[in-house]
């Protein structure tokens, strides 16, 4: 990691670039893989999931069985993890449920908003480099509570047991996915926004993914299906005092940086003592870490910042709109009072990102690339669509009605007005 000491604000632009790669030379073949799915369905399913997982498929979906007994698979203290992971995911979205609340914008008329579930999504669960349960947690246990009637969850097989891992599937049944295929890539998200023999076509999609599978999701989303975010590589801001324990801080950035080798993590101190303190630590731990070579590769596009001003600190942070912000801070509540732009934040000494991708509560299902300026994380509001109702008594037309046939005879929309001069004129006979 290199060390900035105090970059001049004309510098910055610089130090707020992601190393993610330019995906656009794959538009063209994963449309060519999206169109093959369109047109031949099931059929090119398996013989994707042959050419580039190496598994020859007889069945897609994984049956009722597979699923009741991928749990017995598992260890207890597994299993138990689970399950308080779900509790208390299930706690924090539950909260976000808001009541309707009917509002009387004037003597008459009424109107109020109500939340609906999404009838059909669809979940992409990577597979690839580990086998990420934890996000079918984050993403089926809001779909469930929202009441979408339909959960597709898409997740590619193991090359070596045509399977997938039965952490994943433990999870999928644990909280109401409806029907799980064994399918990865482009090829998936591609059967999920079309719809073939098998798997449903989904009305949104979610969940993170290789380059493939982003750019099959923004392809899709081009066709008009809604996908949950824009997304990139994952990525830390780490933000330190001096009362920071340099070891937690290194392990805080390794966390994040063996996610892959273009994942990027920052942080940001006030010394250059402590900005080599931590290097140091970061340099220790990673030759320890089993995943040395993927982390090491994201170390290497990563960076620290030593600003001595806090004001400098903030508006960095800000500037970068991280997609997790660790505040390792003694006054970190006061300080996150400043951030306007981050995906999620943890707060203090004691609250690892860790945590957040696991097992807190709140979904680690996030924005990155600086589209947390724009974008919020995976919340319950997800997955609902929320409908507006009005609801008027004849006083409240004939004390409204004036308003809108005025409006509408400027606007020149006469067939506007009569919908409303008809049943004034409706209401004056019968008094």
């Amino acid at each position: 990691m290199k060390i900035y000491n105090n970059p001049s604000r004309t510098a910055w632009p610089a130090l707020l670039q992601r190393p993610a790669k330019d995906l656009t030379s794959l538009r063209g073949p994963v449309s060519d893989i999206m169109a093959t799915v369109k047109a031949q369905g099931d059929k090119a399913l398996r013989d994707f999931t042959a050419r580039f997982d190496g598994v020859e498929l007889t069945t897609l979906q994984v049956d009722a069985a597979t699923l009741a007994a991928a749990g017995d698979q598992l260890t207890p203290a597994l299993r138990a993890a689970i399950q308080t992971a779900k509790s208390n995911i299930e706690a924090f979205h539950l909260a976000q449920q808001t009541k309707v609340s009917e509002v009387q914008t004037m003597p008459g008329v009424r109107c109020w908003r109500e939340a609906r579930g999404i009838d059909r999504v669809g979940l992409y669960i990577p597979g690839g480099t580990a086998p990420l349960f934890s996000t079918v947690l984050m993403l089926a246990a809001p779909a469930n509570i929202a009441g979408c009637e339909e959960i597709v969850l898409c997740s590619p097989p193991n090359r070596q047991t045509g399977e997938i891992h039965p952490a994943v599937l433990y999870a999928a049944q644990l909280c109401g996915v409806t029907k799980v295929f064994r399918l990865g890539g482009a090829q998936a998200i591609a059967a999920m926004a079309y719809g073939t023999e098998s798997v449903p076509q989904v009305y949104k999609l979610f969940g993170p993914g290789n380059a493939y599978v982003t750019v099959a999701k923004q392809l899709a989303q081009l066709d008009g299906l809604a996908i949950d975010m824009p997304a990139g590589p994952s990525e830390v801001l780490v933000g330190a005092d001096a009362g920071a324990n340099p070891a937690w801080v290194a392990a805080d950035l390794l966390a994040q940086a063996e996610h892959g080798a273009d994942s990027q993590v920052v942080l940001v101190v006030a010394t250059e003592e402590q900005a080599q303190q931590v290097r140091a630590e970061v340099v220790r731990q990673l030759a320890s870490l089993p995943r040395k070579e993927m982390a090491g590769a994201s170390i290497a596009n990563s960076l620290i910042l030593v600003l001595p001003d806090q004001q400098d600190q903030l508006d960095y942070i800000n500037a970068y709109a991280p997609e997790h912000l660790i505040l390792s801070r003694a006054d970190a509540r006061t300080f996150a009072a400043g951030i306007r732009n981050a995906g999620s934040i943890f707060l203090g000494y004691y609250t690892p990102e860790s945590v957040g991708d696991y097992a807190s509560g709140t979904n680690h299902t996030l924005p990155t690339y600086g589209y947390a300026r724009n974008y919020s994380g995976v919340s319950l509001d997800s997955f609902v669509t929320k409908i507006t109702f009005q609801e008027l008594t004849p006083a409240g037309l004939q004390t409204l009605g004036p308003a809108v046939e005025v409006m509408a005879a400027a606007e020149e929309l006469e067939a506007h007005k009569r919908a409303v001069t008809l049943r004034l004129a409706a209401l004056a006979s019968s008094s």
